[in-house]
């Protein structure tokens, strides 16, 4: 007969609960902010997964069509700032159920749309749903990690935008290809409630209110991060005329562009523009946010490195300038190569540049924003978001006017390399306490 030793599962478990007990608990939140923003790409991602589709049974020419992808980025806009205020007054958790709630109804409700007009006005109130959640979060970040670790921190939510963006073709088209483009809305809202559970039951505002941390690590966050407790009035006059705030929010505008042909113009430009089929356009996309995921996880380890090696100044100043000059560099190269490959290259490399950017732009918003970073953050992003607005815009009416998808990339490049040149004037030191 042979002996079964008991003793073998019980020492893993053994090892798995010690394990567990020594993961710092920081980084269980920011698997809770990698989920949530994995959720928001999902969602945002679809419609442009899914335009061809749309265009045709609604019959929407391309400027049409960036009618609808702008409703989003307006609403967004205009309520970016309000969301992180209320982040800041009231606590992340109840802002990031809200939001969570609000867009994953109206995603389900997107399927639901049966012409132009209400497709307009559900991605409008869609938008208005989602605002907040990059400020809301990285008023999360500010709370919950070392000034040291701000970089790192940040690069968790960028890696689960892209993941999100490249799970996303891999999930939408096959759905659409299956029960029709309505059904992936349907499934893609159910996703975000799932993640609402989670976030009630488990998260909480500070260190302090969460159970099962350890007294040593709550204290080597609260003594080493931004956030404060005092409350002073917000600067809003000096904060919208101090140069160095007023150059990232320009240059966060520039980058926007940028990110938002991703998200709302490239799998329409793949197709129409470059003929791809739609299940190469599907992988193109995928592996596209591959290569999104490597800069986010690349960027923000280096710029923790590169801060610790150059100083905040030109830590955060020169990885701006360089990610947005190859990001406009990508876009212009795309723009006169008519060899298809070269063109999928030059996407791949332009989304591989674009986290640096965006990480820096973060965290120098922690760095200056403090206890107010979710205003901080909601400011620049109401001008990222305003950025988004016109280009998913001018996309679609420079394409119809031109009759050419390659004429819209020459624009975006200018627009990214002057969002590089604002970086020169961005000072990560004038905090809105200084200024």
């Amino acid at each position: 007969m042979v002996k079964v030793n008991h003793c073998l599962p019980l020492r893993d478990l053994n090892q798995s609960s010690t394990m567990l007990k020594t993961f710092p608990y920081r980084y269980r939140v920011l698997i809770l902010l990698f989920f949530l923003i994995l959720i928001t790409y999902l969602d945002r991602v679809c419609i442009s997964l899914v335009g061809l589709r749309i265009k045709s049974e609604f019959k929407l020419n391309n400027e049409e069509f960036g009618w609808v992808l702008a409703a989003f980025s307006l609403a967004y806009a205009l309520f970016e700032i309000p969301s992180g205020i209320l982040g800041d007054r009231i606590g992340q958790r109840a802002v990031l159920m809200r939001i969570v709630i609000w867009w994953s109804i109206f995603t389900v409700l997107t399927g639901a749309t049966s012409g132009l007009v209400s497709l307009i006005a559900v991605r409008f109130l869609f938008g208005a749903g989602e605002a907040g959640a990059f400020p809301t979060s990285s008023g999360v970040v500010s709370r919950w990690f070392p000034v040291s670790e701000t970089g790192r921190s940040l690069s968790a939510m960028f890696v689960g935008q892209n993941t999100g963006a490249a799970l996303a073709p891999l999930i939408v088209v096959p759905v659409a290809a299956a029960f029709g483009w309505r059904a992936s809305f349907m499934i893609s809202g159910v996703i975000g409630l799932l993640w609402v559970l989670v976030c009630f039951a488990w998260f909480r505002n500070n260190p302090s209110e969460m159970k099962g941390i350890s007294a040593a690590e709550q204290k080597l966050i609260e003594d080493n991060r931004r956030f404060v407790t005092e409350r002073p009035v917000f600067p809003w006059r000096k904060a919208l005329t101090n140069r160095s705030l007023v150059a990232l929010i320009g240059a966060y505008f520039c980058s926007q562009w940028g990110l938002y042909f991703f998200i709302a113009w490239m799998p329409v430009y793949l197709q129409e523009g470059r003929h791809f089929l739609e299940s190469e356009m599907k992988m193109i996309t995928f592996y596209t946010f591959i290569f999104g995921i490597a800069g986010s996880l690349s960027a923000g380890f280096l710029s923790d490195w590169w801060v610790k090696r150059k100083g905040l100044l030109w830590g955060r100043r020169v990885i701006g300038v360089l990610a947005l000059s190859l990001m406009a560099a990508s876009f212009l190269a795309a723009a006169l190569t008519p060899n298809n490959v070269l063109v999928v290259i030059c996407l791949y490399s332009g989304l591989l540049f674009y986290p640096f950017n965006v990480i820096a732009s973060f965290a120098t918003c922690v760095d200056i924003g403090g206890d107010r970073v979710g205003t901080v953050v909601g400011m620049m992003n109401f001008f990222g978001q305003t950025g988004a607005f016109f280009l998913v815009i001018l996309f679609g009416k420079i394409v119809d006017v031109t009759h050419s998808f390659n004429a819209p990339l020459f624009v975006l490049a200018g627009v990214l390399f002057v969002g590089s040149i604002l970086w020169l004037w961005v000072n990560p030191y004038k905090s809105i306490k200084s200024i």
